[in-house]
């Protein structure tokens, strides 16, 4: 079992590498809840995620013969940075097998801290599998990424500090892949605190963990499909599972799509990049009546690449109506695009792309189609612009917008 002690010994120990991320209260998300809602930036580790805790702590655990076998993991890239950080600094081997997928920033990191990097399979559970096959070849000592009693108690630390910072705290968000995270954290916050409500998060696309919790036994699921890369797990913890069954108080699933407007209010109201599975907790904010309570969201990480950034904000525009598309067929002469143009612009709509087909029928002078990507301010001003050229007798057709 799990100890208070152990618990205790984390933190001293893990005191030599972790930041100290304190609390920020989060005036948005305060008033969209109702809630006193604080976020816990575990982002702006040293790694940029939480992991460097749980991997930090297990190898100090290990002993002089176990580390200088060289160390092995299966990560989709918080805990194998993790891993290879925490021994550079106890001066070992350590080797990552990550899926090929994995964001390159992630990949060049972990590399960065002297480890070997392997790519191997297309998920977690592809890679987990090589991993396996190379440390029974090799020797190595095996350090898993959330299925380990060690592990968990180095991430329960976050608890700790949670609690010592906000003492009247009446709920903290986990975000879950295999569950190591909300094993540690809702262990400590049992024992410091029964009242305290411990609440996981999981993507729909890998519900893992609420699929064990309602059938009462671990279940693998057929895919994990998600965005959110660092918790996408088909099989949660065994080790771990009985922790989570008698401490986790609830389990909320979000859609990937729900992140996607997370990344955005993050980016402009916090300031902060925080990757899809950090932002697990901040989308379920909306899944919970907190009235008047004390919540925390714990944002596991911050290991994002530019390619999977771009991607993001831009879907997040369109999603918010931000950025959107109409169809408009003219005759073809001399001035309607510039009618058009100056419709739009009327209704200070910012034009940032155009496609004129003159091809769409036989007949030209009937008609030729323009497409119009257009910047707006929201869904009011979308819908002002299109009732503009609606006015005018454009008679606007909105279609999918392309990136």
């Amino acid at each position: 079992m799990i100890e208070l002690k152990d618990f205790e010994n984390a933190v001293e120990t893990c005191s030599r590498v972790i930041n100290r991320t304190s609390l920020e209260y989060s005036a948005l998300f305060s008033e969209q809840t109702g809630a006193k809602v604080y976020l816990k930036p575990e982002n702006m580790q040293h790694t940029g995620a939480y992991k460097i805790r749980g991997a930090y702590y297990k190898i100090s655990t290990l002993s002089d013969e176990e580390r200088e076998r060289g160390l092995i993991t299966a990560s989709a890239g918080n805990h194998a940075q993790g891993v290879a950080y925490a021994a550079r600094e106890f001066g070992c081997r350590a080797t990552i097998v990550m899926p090929t997928s994995t964001p390159l920033i992630k990949v060049n990191r972990t590399k960065s801290y002297g480890a070997e990097v392997i790519l191997s399979g297309i998920g977690y559970d592809d890679s987990y599998s090589r991993a396996c096959e190379l440390a029974e070849e090799n020797g190595y000592t095996f350090i898993h990424p959330f299925n380990d009693a060690d592990v968990a108690t180095g991430q329960g630390t976050i608890a700790m500090e949670i609690i010592k910072e906000l003492p009247t705290v009446d709920y903290i968000l986990v975000p879950v892949g295999g569950g190591g995270l909300a094993t540690g954290v809702s262990v400590l916050a049992k024992m410091l605190n029964p009242k305290i409500r411990v609440i996981g998060v999981e993507p729909a696309g890998a519900a893992c963990l609420k699929a064990s919790l309602d059938k009462g036994e671990i279940v693998t699921l057929d895919s994990a499909r998600t965005i959110a890369d660092g918790t996408a797990v088909r099989t949660p913890g065994d080790i771990i599972f009985p922790y989570l069954q008698e401490n986790l108080d609830d389990v909320i699933t979000v859609e990937d799509d729900e992140l996607i407007g997370a990344f955005l209010d993050m980016v402009e109201n916090h300031k902060m990049i925080v990757e899809n599975s950090g932002l697990l907790t901040v989308a379920a904010l909306k899944h919970m009546d907190f009235s008047g309570k004390k919540v925390v969201c714990i944002l596991s990480g911050g290991n994002m690449d530019i390619i999977t950034m771009s991607s993001v904000v831009q879907n997040g525009l369109i999603q918010r109506d931000r950025i959107f598309t109409v169809s408009v067929l003219l005759p073809d002469r001399p001035g309607e695009l510039r009618d058009v143009a100056d419709t739009i612009a009327n209704d200070k709509g910012n034009i940032i792309k155009l496609y004129h087909n003159q091809f769409i029928t036989t007949n030209r002078a009937d008609a030729v189609e323009l497409r119009i990507t257009i910047e707006a301010f929201g869904t009011e001003h979308k819908n002002q612009i299109i009732a503009g050229l609606r006015n005018r007798g454009f008679e606007p057709r909105v279609i999918v917008t392309e990136l």
